[in-house]
């Protein structure tokens, strides 16, 4: 039997398209003290009585504009993913989501069940920065529900990947794909937004992030925890990899939540801005997301084609994640076979 086991893990999706089943994932989500950074009861005020109400009727049905008839695509991904993985790498390959199923409990005990002589569980987030709002809740959730478990196996997590020479390979390979035949005049790297708060609270130097315009490119400590350094390192790398002119590019980020200050250019903004700027054919990519989801087959796909093209646009056209790719798989066997 393996030794050495693999968990994928992801953020999640509604079990169904159901308002119950929405709400519910909502709250879950929502009441993350790693995203919504406030006060429990403040916290509970503004999700229970404010956010979700409202939120989840609207929510539904964008869900509904994306969902397959096996259910989220979030999920069909990551279980398409773990199978080639699994495949590749000839070891055995879990999936677990940060909100909603499968849960981590469930399957760390199924792992121990169905895997007695097991002695390394590596932990494999999808999420190739590092964001206390993403990478660091799913790794911390997971690490929770171990601790719980005493389990005999070990624990061993994958850091943030977003210069890992094979990421940024099959990226690069994705996007080469679009941009070969010369239609697009500019390429726009929409981020997944966190508030800028969130950049300062992962400050290891307490005093570098944010402080100066040229904060990500001076050496800190700080960077190891820097979401809005990483997506920057990830950019210029694709950038070099792809022999990007520096005027045919551009970063923005998207999914903006609340009135807080967030990073920016906000993507919304950008699309209706690009037209006016003489940029009427455009490629967007989404490099912080390696699976399709709501954010990138709704917000980007969807609502952002249709803000481009009403502001005078005339082509757009977007970059899939690397879902369950051949080199995104391949990159995933490399990370994982590379720890010791």
């Amino acid at each position: 039997m393996s030794k050495r086991i693999i968990l994928l893990t992801n953020l999640g999706s509604p079990d169904s398209l159901k308002l119950t089943d929405v709400r519910r994932y909502l709250n879950e989500f929502l009441m993350d003290k790693r995203v919504i950074d406030l006060p429990f009861l403040a916290r509970f005020i503004l999700v229970r009585g404010i956010i979700t109400p409202f939120r989840a009727p609207r929510s539904a049905a964008k869900y509904k504009k994306i969902w397959t008839e096996k259910g989220s695509p979030l999920i069909l991904i990551a279980k398409q993913l773990a199978e080639k993985v699994s495949a590749l790498s000839g070891l055995p390959v879990y999936v677990s989501m940060r909100y909603g199923n499968p849960t981590p409990d469930s399957v760390l005990k199924k792992i121990a069940a169905l895997h007695p002589d097991a002695e390394e569980l590596i932990l494999f987030p999808l999420y190739p920065h590092y964001a206390m709002s993403s990478y660091e809740t799913a790794v911390e959730h997971i690490k929770d529900s171990f601790k719980k478990g005493d389990f005999e196996f070990k624990l061993k997590v994958i850091p943030p990947y977003y210069d890992d020479r094979a990421y940024i390979g099959a990226l690069a390979s994705s996007v080469e794909s679009y941009l070969k035949n010369g239609t697009h005049d500019h390429l726009l790297f929409s981020y997944h937004g966190i508030p800028e708060r969130h950049i300062l609270k992962s400050d290891r130097d307490a005093g570098h992030c944010l402080k100066s315009p040229n904060c990500c490119s001076v050496y800190s400590p700080s960077h190891e925890n820097c979401y809005r350094h990483q997506v920057l390192e990830t950019t210029r790398l694709l950038a070099e990899r792809l022999r990007l002119p520096q005027d045919f590019y551009s970063i923005s980020f998207q999914s903006r939540l609340g009135r807080d200050k967030w990073l920016g250019p906000s993507t919304s903004e950008v699309l209706s801005q690009l037209p006016a700027r003489g940029v009427k054919n455009l490629l967007v990519v989404c490099p912080a997301f390696v699976s399709d989801c709501l954010e990138t087959l709704e917000e980007i796909d969807m609502e952002g084609r249709e803000t481009f093209l009403q502001a005078g646009g005339v082509l757009y056209n977007t970059v899939p994640c690397l879902n369950s790719s051949d080199l995104w798989a391949e990159a995933v066997v490399k990370m994982v076979t590379s720890i010791p």
